[in-house]
């Protein structure tokens, strides 16, 4: 695999955003070995909040949230996946797969050594994390999934077959724009700036262009069978378990439903619709975020 990383650089003077750095390496299957970004905030000795970022973001996308919770007393984590942010980024698209995603997450989740952790996960950060959870369900003590999902091959909204074209067609991807499209507030100059930031010019943007295609949306996808294993292990998951989806996200709509009536953890929880907020709610109600998540640990054990 040819990789390509972005230089430091381009994430200086980002607003919001006066964290340093953390790296983990791990190894692919084939031996390429791979450099992982996450921000790691607040006590040391506290228990972790894990923040897990999706398409086309990156750990920017939790500044505000991460900030807070550091305030309060929690260890805050959050990864950049795989081809985005300052993690390693993958050359060609055909090296990016589901199972590769989440076996580099399970490698550094094993690297980092994280335990009682609390997951809040939006977008990818969900398809990866739940992942993760479904993997290795002893190291998390609660769960937050917002604006997400685990599809197993069974269909698609128009407005994701809308991104879905997009993505794939348009020359150039711009980040940026994008997520400024997906949130109620328009993202000014500097915030669009920084969702750029990772990606030079469009040989970085592999892992943000294969994203979307490699959605489970029909049974001939891969990890279909997988995703429904990591369903079978939710579907018994009974520690808390917090929906937390927007008002106003068309490709996400309604899915908070289907993790209310299949994950037992659900059940008795305070399930939350975030209102006035687009698909990254991160950015269009970060304090409201890190309320629910302060608030959700302190009343479940």
């Amino acid at each position: 695999m040819k990789i390509l990383r972005t230089p430091d650089a381009r994430f200086t003077n980002l607003p919001d955003f006066p964290f340093t750095p953390h790296y983990c390496e791990i190894q692919d299957v084939d031996g390429t070995a791979l450099r992982i970004h996450y921000l790691d905030e607040g006590p040391p000795s506290a228990r972790p909040v894990l923040l897990m970022h999706g398409e086309p973001s990156w750990s920017f996308l939790y500044r505000k949230i991460v900030a807070s919770l550091a305030a309060r007393g929690h260890r805050a984590v959050a990864p950049d996946l795989v081809g985005f942010g300052r993690s390693d980024k993958l050359a060609e698209q055909s090296d990016y797969t589901f199972e590769r995603h989440v076996r580099w997450m399970s490698d550094w989740l094993a690297a980092t050594r994280l335990t009682d952790i609390t997951l809040f996960c939006q977008d990818w950060g969900g398809l990866i994390g739940l992942r993760l959870v479904a993997a290795f369900p002893e190291k998390f003590a609660r769960v937050v999934v917002a604006n997400t999902g685990l599809p197993t091959g069974e269909g698609f909204s128009a407005a994701f077959q809308q991104w879905l074209e997009f993505s794939q067609s348009i020359p150039v991807l711009p980040v940026g724009q994008i997520v400024s499209m997906g949130c109620k507030r328009g993202l000014s100059d500097a915030e669009q700036a920084a969702y750029d930031a990772p990606f030079p010019d469009e040989s970085f943007k592999a892992g943000a262009r294969r994203f979307p295609s490699l959605v489970p949306i029909t049974p001939e996808h891969g990890s279909v069978a997988e995703n429904k294993a990591a369903w079978r292990v939710l579907e018994k998951f009974n520690k808390p378990f917090l929906t937390a989806f927007s008002d106003s996200d068309p490709i996400t709509k309604g899915g908070e439903m289907i993790f209310q009536n299949r994950v037992p953890g659900t059940k008795g929880q305070k399930h939350v619709m975030i209102a006035d907020a687009g698909h990254f709610l991160q950015e269009d109600k970060p304090n409201e975020i890190a309320d629910l998540i302060n608030s959700f640990i302190a009343t479940t054990k």
